[in-house]
């Protein structure tokens, strides 16, 4: 039970903190957003690979559908995220392909431990992203936050709703660190449904196939902002 209290606790942290950084709504590019200044690319720590049941609202029932899901869980846990974490060094090729000064910040962006921002207004971030501009010598800051990556099944309380299905859940910032506003702004969640049967242990080859599907989905929907002609 404490570690489903633990899991449900880090799914709120998640939710309130992607909460607490965006806006209220997609932003698009505008032209020449990108078209001038250092651009640092950078992302927020990517979370573990891991199953979710929302729905089940109360302890009790995140127990239960814990309890049986767990070899799906089990099996969740060990898909790699190697190709998500490569995100952000291909948003900085596809930029230095259009000649823009590219800077990619390795360390990952705590956006807990960034302070909020004072400033109010259209556009200003709700989150001070100032202190990047001095640290990484950048004017813009170009920000991927992975929220989630893994299966997901639907639940009301105790009972599954749905089949599970493979979920990428993110957002990318284009942050002008001048005025801490927001120029680009993209939420993305893509799912994936297995195709054919998915309850197929240990391995689960239909599912495994939809969340590799998914990476490759959630990361274009980031990237092609950047990459239009």
């Amino acid at each position: 039970m404490r570690l489903v209290f633990k899991a449900a606790l880090a799914a709120i942290v998640v939710v309130l903190t992607g909460c607490a950084s965006a806006p209220s709504g997609p932003i698009a590019l505008a032209p020449g957003a990108a078209a001038s200044g250092r651009i640092g690319v950078a992302m927020s720590p990517v979370p573990q690979v891991d199953t979710s049941f929302p729905g089940a609202g109360c302890l009790l029932c995140l127990a239960t559908a814990s309890a049986a899901n767990r070899t799906l869980t089990v099996h969740t846990q060990t898909l790699p995220s190697d190709e998500v974490a490569k995100l952000k060094k291909q948003l900085a090729q596809v930029l230095a392909k259009k000649n823009k000064t590219v800077t990619v910040i390795d360390a990952p962006i705590d956006m807990e431990s960034l302070p909020s921002s004072s400033a109010q207004g259209t556009n200003v971030a709700k989150k001070d992203f100032a202190s990047l501009k001095k640290t990484h010598d950048v004017d813009k800051l170009l920000l991927i936050q992975i929220q989630s990556i893994g299966i997901e099944r639907p639940y009301s309380a105790y009972i599954p709703t749905g089949a599970p299905v493979a979920v990428f859940t993110g957002a990318g910032y284009l942050v002008n660190l001048a005025t801490n506003t927001y120029e680009w702004y993209q939420p993305v969640r893509i799912v994936r449904a297995a195709d054919g049967n998915w309850d197929e242990p240990p391995k689960f080859p239909g599912l495994t196939n939809a969340y590799f599907q998914t990476l490759e989905l959630g990361k274009d929907e980031i990237i092609k902002p950047f990459a239009a002609p």
